[in-house]
């Protein structure tokens, strides 16, 4: 029998991915792998990249760098948020070089072409009589905003389940209304791995107890798994407690009218997720070292501050964390094979004011060490992918089984990429 053991295509190792194991190294070292990861995840799927925070009046607008794409994200006169290929139509120049701008019109700094803010073309010198404006608009990019959170699409056609996943988690999100905070707080963090094990990491607590000291104070490593034949008498009974803290929780949230169960599709849908409200140790009310609020203004219509955190995830690129004081997002943008930009932003009512109503500090403090730790320990794993004593080994099926199901929906993904006649759904 031929042995396809040293086949590095994509198409083989796809079709020899071990369930239950990691990936093989190529898929964290190769540029090629990483050229088809851009291709058929980040330019064909619905992708995390910002709130309306971002772009809160008219004229606002937010660029995004998605491998060699810039995309323009901004809030027109009638306050719908658009978005567009950040290219003039002229000579292909960038419009808007800047992370974060303010304009009235989008003008090209090349030779002074002029788009609104619908995107048309309004201003063209010497063109001549013949040249038709209406057709030299700029290039859109589908978007959606999910209660506040933005996604983009490159892709020409999406996929079409974001809808679902849109009626499903409007209800939850929408108690904390994104739309009517500010961004706190950003930090962009360039960690030093491929950006899949950015995402394994994320996918986890295995590594909590060991690595977090600070987010395991108000962060239970129960909520994502465990062993129960391997606990002592003393952590039997804490999973219990916990175990009984998150149904009794879960009937007092939604008896109040907030959407707290436990809702996964991360493995049988294109645009995978996954959602719980989960209850908080100490004070439970928010990701502190005290787990008290850090913020006095209160979120939305929530009817306490002690509404533990729902957490929502994406594939393939983004999780967040929602508090009744604050939210946190977090998207993941693949900058090459080893390195990847982690944005994170943390959200306060629109009304707070910093060091009368929060402590930036206190705000920030948990998730900014974290996010260190997290980026050292994937930085740690990408070395070992690079060496020659790398292979794939098992995941926990106690505390890594929703590592497998990001693995088992990438897999799938880029199967039906390399594989066109395959269905494109993720089941």
């Amino acid at each position: 029998m031929l042995d396809r053991s040293n086949d590095t295509s994509l198409s083989a190792l796809l079709q020899r991915r071990v369930p239950g194991y990691t990936l093989e190294a190529a898929f964290y070292t190769s540029d090629e792998i990483f050229a088809a990861d851009m291709e058929a995840i980040f330019e064909k799927h619905w992708l995390f990249v910002g709130v309306e925070p971002d772009v809160p009046e008219p004229g606002d607008v937010m660029t995004v760098e998605i491998g060699t794409n810039s995309v323009l994200i901004l809030r027109d006169d009638d306050m719908q948020i658009r978005a567009y290929h950040n290219v003039c139509r002229h000579r292909g120049a960038r419009l808007v070089l800047e992370e974060k701008a303010t304009v009235g019109n989008l003008v090209c700094r090349y030779h002074s072409w002029t788009y609104n803010l619908d995107g048309d073309l309004i201003h063209a010198e010497h063109m001549g009589e013949g040249f038709d404006r209406s057709c030299h608009g700029l290039k859109p990019v589908h978007v959606r905003s999910l209660e506040g959170l933005i996604f983009i699409c490159l892709a020409e056609d999406p996929p079409e389940d974001f809808d679902e996943m849109a009626r499903v988690m409007g209800p939850y999100i929408a108690p904390h209304n994104l739309r009517d905070t500010k961004v706190a707080y950003q930090h962009d963090l360039i960690e030093p791995g491929n950006w899949k094990l950015t995402m394994e990491n994320n996918r986890e607590c295995y590594h909590c107890g060991a690595n977090h000291p600070e987010l395991t104070v108000p962060l239970f490593a129960y909520g994502f798994g465990f062993a129960p034949e391997e606990l002592d008498e003393v952590e039997r009974q804490n999973a219990e407690r916990y175990g009984c803290m998150v149904t009794d929780s879960h009937s007092a949230w939604e008896a109040q009218g907030i959407p707290s169960r436990c809702q996964e599709h991360l493995d049988d849908m294109v645009t995978g997720y996954r959602t719980e409200r989960l209850p908080l140790d100490g004070a439970g009310e928010s990701h502190t070292l005290d787990t008290k609020a850090a913020s006095r203004k209160r979120l939305g219509t929530l009817p306490s501050d002690k509404m533990g955190a729902l957490h929502f995830w994406t594939q393939p690129n983004s999780w967040h964390h929602f508090m009744g004081d604050h939210a946190v997002t977090f998207s993941v943008i693949p900058i090459d094979a080893n390195h990847s930009l982690l944005r994170t932003k943390w959200l306060v009512h629109k009304d707070a004011v910093e060091g009368v109503d929060y402590d930036l500090e206190n705000l920030i403090g948990v998730w900014m060490a974290t996010n260190q730790q997290d980026s050292d320990l994937v930085g740690y794993c990408q070395k070992g992918a690079r060496s020659s004593a790398y292979q794939p080994g098992p995941y926990s099926p106690h505390t890594e089984m929703l590592v497998e199901k990001f693995c088992n929906w990438y897999i799938k993904r880029m199967r039906a990429h390399v594989q066109p006649g395959r269905s494109a759904d993720a089941a």
